[in-house]
């Protein structure tokens, strides 16, 4: 689509106004559904230029608004900056470790009292040996 800028208006105003009746709509039924003025749908469709809100309404009600990926297109991240967030994200936890009894006793919250030493003269077993 090439022309000036009255040509473009002109020829997406026809093509949104084509759409309008193959969905059965009326310039009001479109209007009051897309949350816009009945004057602003006649001025779309007559090639006149509006705010870009209400264009996005207006093709959100159509099931146009996909059509958007393709007039403006997502631009690709550069390496560079992939690498730039990369860069930003954490990669360990940081932080002090924390001791096996305090990893015990965090994992018994509802222990009684202080989690106690093993007795080093209890007869310890593998428990394999019965």
């Amino acid at each position: 689509m090439q022309g000036t800028d009255q040509t473009i208006l002109q020829t997406l105003g026809d093509r949104l106004s084509r759409q309008r009746l193959e969905r059965g709509f009326t310039q009001a039924a479109l209007a009051e559904e897309a949350g816009v003025s009945k004057r602003t749908v006649e001025r779309m469709e007559a090639g006149a230029s509006t705010q870009l809100t209400n264009a996005v309404r207006v093709l959100r009600v159509l099931g146009l608004l996909g059509g958007l990926d393709q007039l403006v297109p997502e631009v690709p991240a550069s390496p560079m900056a992939a690498l730039r967030a990369e860069r930003g994200r954490r990669k360990r936890a940081r932080g002090r470790a924390m001791s096996v009894r305090e990893t015990r006793t965090a994992k018994q919250p509802y222990a009684a009292g202080p989690a106690t030493p093993a007795q080093p003269n209890a007869n310890w077993t593998w428990g394999d040996d019965t």
